[in-house]
């Protein structure tokens, strides 16, 4: 099944992603010029977590557009990026040339990477926005993350809340499903269909998504051998009485655990 979702979900993000980012972002040019001004902005939910970027190696997993990996560059990070599409690919490519830093951007399916291992590890994984739901098994994505990461390398995850995700209607999460247990793949609007012009839209392909709940997420990450530090939730700006997304923080360990069901 995985397989079925991510050939979809390659197809949809390869048919108008780089018209989208030029027309809500602007021309690689345009962008650059304002991560240069702006980038520790884009960084603020995980600065804290990084610490001073420069000289480390990230590793951003579905990293879209790259304006969050080329931010991490303009502050001397060593950013990789790895993603299934090539528009994406060309956007992120011609915005960090423009913004006078190297990214090494990847076109591939984040679970069969060429060559994987001579990627080596990484100081961070970074994965943001919009991310877990592509996947029909998380033990598979975060063994890719347990893999690349160092020793004391640090996974940093932030998506859109379970919960949100089942109950809440916002500019991003536009269909809620109502069943915070829900495990079906669903077909639904590629992420960014919302900044094109309603015209083009009819265009677009579907993609291909599966929810998972906070327990889901925080025992796969436990069960890939990683230390969870911290779950942070973040409200809503739309009704802070409820989140909307979410941060987990886990770092790799090398303690061997006893079995969980001796």
């Amino acid at each position: 099944m995985q397989e079925e979702l991510a050939s979809a979900n390659k197809a949809a993000w390869e048919t108008k992603a780089y018209d989208a980012w030029v027309h809500h972002y602007g021309t690689p040019d345009e962008l650059a010029s304002h991560l240069k001004l702006e980038h520790k902005q884009h960084l603020r939910y995980w600065l804290k977590y990084i610490g001073d970027p420069k000289g480390k190696r990230v590793i951003n997993l579905l990293g879209s557009h790259g304006r969050k990996a080329i931010s991490l560059a303009l502050l001397g990070a060593h950013v990789t990026v790895v993603d299934i599409s090539e528009e994406n690919r060309l956007y992120a490519i011609q915005t960090a040339a423009a913004a006078g830093v190297e990214l090494n951007y990847i076109c591939s399916d984040v679970l069969h990477i060429p060559n994987e291992d001579t990627l080596g590890e990484f100081d961070i994984v970074l994965m943001e926005f919009g991310i877990l739901h592509y996947f029909t098994d998380l033990n598979s994505i975060f063994s890719v993350v347990r893999r690349r990461l160092g020793k004391q390398g640090r996974l940093i995850l932030t998506d859109f809340h379970p919960f949100a995700r089942a109950w809440m209607n916002t500019y991003n999460l536009k269909q809620p499903i109502g069943n915070y247990f829900d495990d079906n793949v669903r077909e639904g609007e590629v992420a960014f269909a919302k900044l094109l012009p309603e015209e083009e839209r009819p265009e677009l392909g579907k993609v291909l998504v599966r929810s998972w709940t906070v327990g889901d997420i925080i025992t796969s990450v436990g069960t890939a051998g990683l230390f969870i530090r911290i779950f942070e939730e973040i409200p809503s700006p739309v009704d802070q009485r409820f989140p909307e997304f979410y941060t987990l923080i886990a770092d790799r360990t090398d303690t061997e655990l006893s079995p969980l069901f001796p």
